[in-house]
């Protein structure tokens, strides 16, 4: 048993589903039992109570489930400040950057970087929202950009863009003459949207639980991209947000408000609350932040 094993019990706890968890951790649930199954092995004890509407815990498993967040918080920060020291020492930048991010900030944003400071090593990665907050939880990276949660433990969050998520429709679309939109309007429309791993899906899922209906998902994706074309081909609805839209300039599609917003795709630099001040990880923080803002005087186009 190990920490990461650990983990994937607390996602099983969350989902209260090893299939659900599965899902989330993209692994197979027979892969996830297995792990479980080593788990109570080494313990001892059983943990979960296994039927065929789901899981629920044992009280072993309770008692686990909530020491849990102490324990892996204890951890993770431990980690996450030894590889603070390593990549200060190493002059080293790890960045986690969720999907879209980049395409808002500009390629051409971390090329500049890199030719300023050649002495800096520069990685980064591209994940969907919620992975890249786990992951930075986790102890990876040492930067995040992050969509909607600027409220990570033991982090700094520096807002950095948002815009209206707003809905997608093809102008052949009934909905498309109208000045606004309801969420209810969405009910009963084939609706393309990106997974459950990026906090547009779950923004959109909880506003149309809150206006009484489940929303006809036809597929769920890793970005913006495919969901434009599925719009384009007038196959069914989706959401957007306003830069992404302009990027796309697809002249046979419209944006349309919801009247219940407005709702934000917001954006955030996350750093780590290290004992000590890295001082290549200011250079970066201020050279994003000077570079969005050369881009909102247009001195530089996105």
């Amino acid at each position: 048993m190990n920490i990461k094993e650990l983990e994937y019990f607390k996602t099983v706890c969350q989902h209260k589903s090893i299939t659900k968890a599965a899902h989330a951790l993209y692994m197979t649930p027979q892969g996830l039992s297995k792990i479980i199954k080593n788990i109570e092995s080494e313990m001892g004890a059983s943990l979960l109570n296994r039927t065929g509407t789901g899981i629920s815990l044992t009280e072993a498993g309770a008692y686990l489930y909530a020491k849990l967040p102490e324990f892996l918080n204890s951890y993770h920060s431990i980690c996450s400040e030894i590889r603070c020291i390593e990549q200060r020492q190493n002059h080293e930048i790890d960045l986690l950057s969720a999907y879209g991010i980049l395409r808002l900030v500009t390629p051409e944003c971390l090329v500049d970087f890199k030719k300023k400071y050649p002495h800096i090593k520069f990685n980064y990665r591209e994940y969907p929202d919620r992975q890249v907050e786990r992951l930075f939880q986790e102890g990876e990276g040492n930067v995040a950009f992050t969509v909607g949660n600027g409220l990570l433990k033991n982090t700094r969050a520096t807002f950095m863009e948002k815009y209206e998520i707003k809905l997608l429709v093809n102008r052949q679309h009934p909905l498309s003459g109208r000045e606004t939109v309801s969420i209810k309007d969405m009910e009963g429309e084939k609706l393309y949207i990106e997974s459950s791993e990026f906090n547009i899906h779950n923004l959109i899922l909880s506003q149309c639980r809150l206006a009484g209906f489940k929303p006809d998902i036809v597929f769920e994706t890793s970005g913006f991209s495919l969901c434009h074309k599925m719009v384009q081909q007038n196959k069914g609805i989706s959401v957007t947000v306003d830069f992404i839209f302009d990027d796309m300039k697809q002249d046979d599609l419209v944006m349309l408000p919801f009247e219940e917003g407005p709702f934000y795709w917001e954006t955030y630099m996350l750093t780590r609350e290290g004992k000590a001040e890295n001082p290549d990880i200011s250079l970066f923080h201020n050279h994003v932040m000077y570079w969005l803002e050369e881009i909102r005087k247009n001195s530089i186009q996105r």
